[in-house]
């Protein structure tokens, strides 16, 4: 039982770790509409602050970190990701 509640604290802490880019090794570029609500690591906008403020899915105004090269080939439902800002 200790060992599972180990690997389950090892899986959330890489998650969170995942959530800010740390876990992106090389180049990382910004990647507009692809973060879920409150899980963008910044930019999101008029009356927000940075990172987990945006207000909803694929927002496209808020950016995470994604490895440099990838951003583009990303699909949402909402399509795919950005360089640049899109509207939401």
């Amino acid at each position: 039982m200790k060992s599972r509640n180990l690997a389950i604290t090892a899986v959330t802490l890489a998650a969170l770790a995942q959530d800010k880019g740390a876990s992106i090794k090389g180049e990382k570029e910004r990647c507009y509409g692809i973060s879920m609500a409150g899980k963008n690591d910044c930019a999101a906008g008029p009356g927000t602050t940075c990172a987990g403020t945006s207000k909803m899915d694929y927002q496209g105004n808020a950016w995470k970190y994604v490895a440099k090269g990838t951003c583009t080939t990303m699909k949402t439902p909402k399509g795919m990701g950005s360089l640049k800002e899109v509207k939401s």
